[in-house]
């Protein structure tokens, strides 16, 4: 298990909606795969200026913290669709106070479990979302731009394997899907 998974200016993505994470899991356990992690508890801060000024430009900034594992991240995605940034910190508290003095304001906190695992190159990170549903990320980081489409369609390749079709995919983010359910509480 490696950091090596998380390097990359580039991050290609494919998220899965599943209607059954015992029998994702059953098929992954199936594969060779290393597990990285298992049903932590993430917590995430997402920054934006008073007039949105960075969802105006399609961007994103969170500070993520992840419990048991103590991880703390500092995760700048877009403008691009695949272009994602990661960092680790030390200290998310004195992250987001920071954030703060410089005008930055939370829009948006939301909580999911995760559990990742590698699959040879590629990672894949199985999501609950409370009151939204579970999902499957099939992901691999590059800072070679020129292999994007490949990497995408090994993806494919990948989920196939646990019975996911493209008409599975979902194309909203998280972030998306969590300010829609605060909108709409009640569905």
């Amino acid at each position: 298990m490696s950091s090596e998974h998380f390097k990359g200016k580039y991050e290609v993505e494919l998220k899965f909606r599943i209607s059954s994470k015992a029998l994702f899991l059953e098929v992954l356990k199936g594969l060779p795969h290393e597990t990285m992690l298992e049903d932590n508890a993430e917590r995430d801060w997402y920054f934006d200026t008073p007039d949105n000024e960075l969802q105006a430009q399609n961007k994103s900034l969170c500070i993520r913290t992840m419990e048991p594992s103590g991880i703390k991240l500092w995760i700048v995605k877009g403008p691009e669709a695949d272009r994602c940034e990661a960092t680790n910190i030390t200290d998310a508290d004195n992250a987001k106070s920071m954030l703060h003095n410089l005008g930055y304001r939370v829009s948006l906190q939301a909580m999911k479990t995760r559990s990742i695992y590698f699959v040879d190159n590629f990672h894949i990170t199985v999501d609950s979302l409370d009151g939204i549903g579970d999902f499957a990320e099939f992901a691999i980081m590059t800072d070679d731009e020129s292999k994007l489409e490949t990497y995408r369609v090994e993806l494919l390749n990948l989920a196939s394997q646990f019975g996911l079709t493209e008409s599975d995919l979902e194309f909203k983010s998280y972030k998306q899907m969590f300010v829609a359910k605060s909108a709409n509480p009640s569905t």
